[in-house]
């Protein structure tokens, strides 16, 4: 097998050499392409769920183990199509190498894992995985990149970021600087996405005597109607299209798993904006339900919608799916699904579907999700009027 990919390797130099000699460039491209290398990359893309491709990719993995540090950079960047499955193959094997060669006193090429930290453009998993590699190589150095990182695409490199601020904030405290601690508890609340740094900081603003408003701050959408529950027995419910679907009547009612179904109004008064489909619902299994609300801009705007959710979900903008999850009670945090969003002049309008499966233990009975409209960056849009006008007078 070695010989054999060493003698195609060969082979695809000189044909290389001879396109250059030749002049033939536009075709270089795709002989790159063809590299084993790249051959075995998209073997190990290609793994999916139930065994899919999984033999290919045992195959490929093996040929990657063989690779040194300058494969890398063609490595990692693979991880940017690669889907969840493909991307621990692809780590696992960017670990065993560089174990094996850092075993051998084998430097990193720091300047190559830096350009790709630095782009990020490249997977946020990806990215922080480089970050933890070169914070190995130069513990001094590389931090020094993180205050530049404070709005990162990556939670990981953007929680450490923060962290830094939180630290330096707390040591300008404890030295009765109460204006600089203020102005850097301020800037890391500005971009903090886990709830423990939000809550120190929040904590930390409010003995200097600063309020905050953190659903003004995170620009949560607060307002909705929701209707349900449909049936998800055997988890059914995530495919079948009810009637909220297919169209919004807020004056209608519907056949639903309990007897009729009718639109009420919803509305979060929870910091983190949380949107508790249990709260006119019950504490439901095996169900499903839908949330709506109107959003007025100004202007056609690119946006982001930025969800958090642990269970099933779908988002329709304008009546077109943007994206779904069928999957139950993971872990949730802020911003954990980002949704490119084109906003139209004037009223725009959101549909949630939430599922609730067949669990029965106590920690799977949150039926819940945030939501907030963004800019590339994270900053709340403004301004938007979010809300739904039609009064609900039905009753449940």
């Amino acid at each position: 097998m070695k010989h054999l990919i060493s003698l195609i390797s060969a082979i695809r130099v000189r044909v290389i050499l001879i396109t250059l000699l030749t002049g033939s460039f536009a075709s270089l491209p795709d002989l790159v392409a063809q590299t084993p290398l790249a051959e075995a990359l998209r073997a190990v893309q290609g793994v999916g769920p139930h065994g899919a491709g999984h033999a290919e990719a045992q195959t490929a993995t093996k040929f990657l183990l063989t690779q040194d540090l300058a494969s890398l950079p063609q490595i990692l960047h693979a991880m940017d199509s690669a889907n969840p499955l493909a991307m621990n193959w692809l780590r696992s094997a960017v670990e065993s190498i560089v174990q094996r060669e850092q075993s051998r006193h084998m430097p990193l090429p720091v300047a190559a894992l830096g350009g790709f930290l630095l782009d990020t453009a490249h997977s946020p998993n990806a990215r922080a995985y480089v970050y933890q590699l070169l914070s190995r190589a130069d513990p001094v150095g590389a931090p020094r990149l993180l205050p530049g990182m404070i709005n990162d695409p990556s939670m990981e490199i953007r929680h450490a970021a923060i962290q830094g601020i939180l630290d330096q904030a707390t040591t300008e405290l404890g030295a009765n600087h109460k204006e600089g601690a203020t102005l850097l508890f301020q800037q890391a609340l500005q971009h903090a996405r886990d709830v423990d740094q939000i809550e120190l900081a929040v904590g930390k603003l409010k003995t200097l005597g600063v309020k905050t408003d953190l659903p003004k701050l995170f620009g949560w959408i607060q307002k909705w109607k929701i209707v349900g529950p449909f049936e998800n027995a055997k988890r059914e419910g995530y495919e079948r299209v009810y009637p909220p679907e297919t169209a919004i009547h807020l004056e209608a009612e519907y056949d639903g798993k309990l007897g009729k179904a009718r639109w009420a109004d919803l509305v979060s008064t929870d910091d983190y904006g949380k949107i508790d489909a249990n709260l006119p619902l019950g504490k439901l299994k095996d169900a499903i339900a839908y949330c709506y609300t109107e959003v007025q801009s100004e202007e056609a705007i690119n946006a982001e919608i930025r969800l958090g959710c642990k269970n099933a979900w779908k988002v329709w903008l304008n009546g077109k799916l943007l994206f779904g999850r069928d999957e139950y009670h993971r872990g949730v945090e802020i911003d954990q699904y980002r949704l490119p969003a084109a906003l139209k002049k004037g009223k725009n309008t959101l549909l949630v579907k939430l599922g609730q499966n067949e669990q029965k233990e106590d920690w799977t009975v949150e039926w819940e999700f945030q939501m907030r409209i963004t800019d590339a960056q994270g900053s709340p849009i403004t301004p938007l009027r979010v809300g739904v006008p039609l009064p609900i007078t039905a009753s449940r």
